[in-house]
């Protein structure tokens, strides 16, 4: 199955999902650390509306273990940090895929720190998919977009991940698919951004495009940019904004051991119960939660945490302003 194929699979919300209290999410993802290297515009993580440590490994033990017993069974290794920067990934992907039988383990990164020894170690763990986020179109833009002059080291890891997959395969038999995924923009930045993938094309197995999200609202109008409604999946096969699949499809586990209903709960209002002292299973269907997905079957969220996500906005009649970065029309 491609790495499309499994997000659009997600996305799609199927009927046995569109219930208060759905079965197990088939995915959860887990934030191994909130920390980030990059202070992208179109991200909410540098806003640092709350705290930005690292998971604790009795805590993410624990969980791994009880999510495979209730039935997940994709496992994304980050949330909304990078993870790269978690000294115990390698033995948390080894964790979930060996000991715990995950089927499919996997990562995104923004692809700065990861160097080939850590991603060989990665997939020699038993990773299944590790995809980078690639969202700009040279070295100046990089350092534009993120704060960070990391775009030779970017494609060069790249690079280098299919070099260390190969050798991971040679040497165990598993093979780790390699991905990229890029945002989709109009006109000048589309021409720049598809010149620049052109860069990694051949190390990776599938690149995609994705539209630009709004982060739940918290970076809409970002640099005059104007985002897609909601979190839509990717460009090519985009949802519905309500009801958000997010809610009812895919688990988001904080650092702290939260559950956020959103795949952008970068302020915490998405807190759907404390893992710490409740199982998955109950936070996963807790009245919180039962009554977010309610209000999105219903397709009126207002006055829920999702009222405030730009989807549900009404939009701008104006056209964005001329920018160095302006996204596709929908």
């Amino acid at each position: 199955m491609t790495i499309t194929e499994r997000v659009d699979n997600i996305t799609r919300l199927p009927e046995a999902y569109r219930l208060a209290a759905p079965p197990a999410p088939p995915s959860v993802k887990i934030e191994l650390t909130a920390r980030c290297d990059f202070q992208c515009f179109f991200c909410a993580s540098h806003q640092k509306l709350r705290q930005k440590q690292d998971m604790e490994w009795d805590f993410y033990t624990r969980i791994v273990k009880e999510m495979r017993e209730a039935g997940v069974e994709e496992l994304g290794m980050f949330y909304l940090g990078e993870s790269f920067l978690f000294v115990r990934l390698a033995e948390a992907i080894h964790y979930a895929k060996q000991e715990i039988g995950y089927p499919y383990v996997f990562l995104t990164t923004n692809g700065r720190m990861a160097l080939p020894m850590k991603t060989k170690a990665c997939m020699a763990a038993g990773l299944d998919s590790l995809k980078f986020s690639y969202n700009f179109a040279g070295p100046e833009q990089c350092k534009e977009v993120t704060g960070v002059d990391a775009f030779d080291q970017i494609v060069n890891n790249i690079r280098e991940a299919r070099r260390v997959r190969d050798e991971v395969e040679a040497e165990t038999g598993h093979r780790c698919g390699i991905y990229a995924s890029s945002i989709h923009y109009d006109g000048e930045q589309q021409e720049m951004m598809e010149e620049a993938v052109k860069l990694i094309e051949d190390s990776v197995d599938q690149h995609y495009w994705l539209p630009l999200y709004g982060q739940a609202g918290l970076t809409a109008g970002a640099r005059g940019t104007t985002p897609v409604a909601g979190n839509v999946g990717r460009a090519d096969a985009m949802r519905e904004p309500l009801p958000c699949w997010s809610v009812f499809t895919e688990g988001h586990i904080t650092y702290d051991g939260k559950l956020a209903a959103c795949c952008f709960d970068h302020d915490g209002r998405f807190d759907m119960g404390d893992l710490n002292e409740m199982s998955f299973m109950e936070a996963w269907h807790s009245d919180r939660f039962q009554t977010l997905r309610a209000a999105n079957l219903a397709k009126d969220v207002t006055g829920t945490a999702c009222e405030q996500c730009i989807a549900y906005k009404d939009a701008d009649p104006e056209e964005p302003r001329a920018v160095n970065l302006k996204p596709a029309e929908n």
